[in-house]
């Protein structure tokens, strides 16, 4: 049970990492994620939907599969653990309530596919694909593809057929998208029209799957916020290329006596959060991952003694466009290199 003795303002950020998460005096009551909520039931509402997904505080974003349920972050429960969040990651997923809708929208397709079980039947399985197809650590997508709508970042949509119907479900969903017009000549219209039509059937049915199991709940993890973090930041942490001098090299000029240039690490934290803001447009990667390969090439930059030789906004953009190569061949095959 949560400890409602522990005010998590008045600690230290050593006696909150030593907290279990299940002891945190965590409640979606009176919260701001509370006002997000009673938004996507009246969304729904508006939809004539009678199902609203019942909502609780888990360890990350997620519908457990098959369960009519909607997990969100725990951290986001609470502003000193948005803070700790950010600190440590980076950024806070769902952080703010537009992006918080946008996630409870994505999730609320998921919970309500298994309510009703569509994902069971052929015409889901034709349009969407086999719901059983295994999921990927990482997926090839094509980004001009107009197979696919637009919702969440990284053409979530393409990632897996139940990814597909509940990012198509979020934009059906979501108040003033003007679909029709908006993917006016797309293939993915017949997606849209398929959720348009099986909601309109469903508006009276009760969900086939009323109740799920929370699964992965915050009051059953037991684990400490500084164990917590330190998986997920593990499971952030890839194993970075070993060939950054060669390819820093032939961005950066080596210091010699009679040059004198501008550092190329400092070019780097210089120019550091407008690089990352640019790779995190384009290609969706989370700010940690990309954080860490500055960190790195910022260190070779400096044991290598390197300098900018040309102009700084040609450097700085040559860094980008090489981080950007480097995430996106992992995007692509799981590393940032190729085999060989």
């Amino acid at each position: 049970m949560p400890n409602n003795n522990i005010e998590l303002s008045t600690l230290s950020k050593q006696e909150l990492l030593n907290l279990r998460i299940c002891d945190l005096p965590l409640t979606l009551k009176n919260t701001w994620l509370a006002d997000c909520i009673a938004q996507l039931y009246r969304e729904l509402d508006a939809k004539g939907m009678q199902f609203k997904p019942s909502c609780y505080l888990a360890d990350e974003w997620l519908a457990p599969d098959q369960e009519p349920v909607i997990g969100i972050p725990f951290f986001l429960a609470h502003p000193v653990l948005m803070n700790l969040e950010r600190e440590i990651m980076l950024e806070v997923e769902g952080g703010t309530p537009a992006w918080c809708m946008k996630l409870l929208r994505h999730e609320a397709g998921h919970a309500i596919n298994y309510a009703y079980k569509f994902y069971k039947t052929k015409q889901w399985r034709k349009i969407f694909g086999p719901f059983t197809k295994e999921y990927n650590d990482t997926y090839r997508f094509r980004p001009y593809s107009r197979n696919f709508v637009r919702h969440l970042e990284d053409y979530y949509a393409q990632y897996h057929p139940d990814e597909d119907f509940a990012e198509t479900f979020a934009v059906w969903l979501t108040p003033g998208s003007s679909w029709e017009h908006a993917y006016k000549g797309w293939k993915v219209l017949h997606k849209l029209r398929y959720v348009e039509s099986v909601m309109s059937k469903t508006k009276t049915r009760k969900p086939l799957v009323a109740r799920g199991k929370k699964y992965w709940r915050c009051s059953s993890l037991k684990v400490t916020l500084k164990n917590y973090y330190k998986k997920k930041r593990d499971f952030g942490a890839e194993g970075f290329p070993d060939f950054h001098d060669n390819n820093l090299k032939k961005i950066f000029a080596e210091q010699h006596r009679n040059l004198f240039a501008p550092s190329a690490a400092e070019l780097i934290v210089n120019q550091r959060k407008h690089i990352m803001r640019c790779i995190g447009a384009w290609t969706g990667e989370k700010k940690y991952t990309t954080a860490q390969l500055l960190d790195t090439i910022e260190k070779r930059c400096r044991a290598l003694h390197l300098v900018v030789a040309k102009s700084e906004s040609a450097a700085a953009a040559e860094v980008t466009a090489y981080l950007t190569a480097l995430v996106m061949n992992y995007s692509y095959t799981g590393r940032f290199r190729r085999r060989t």
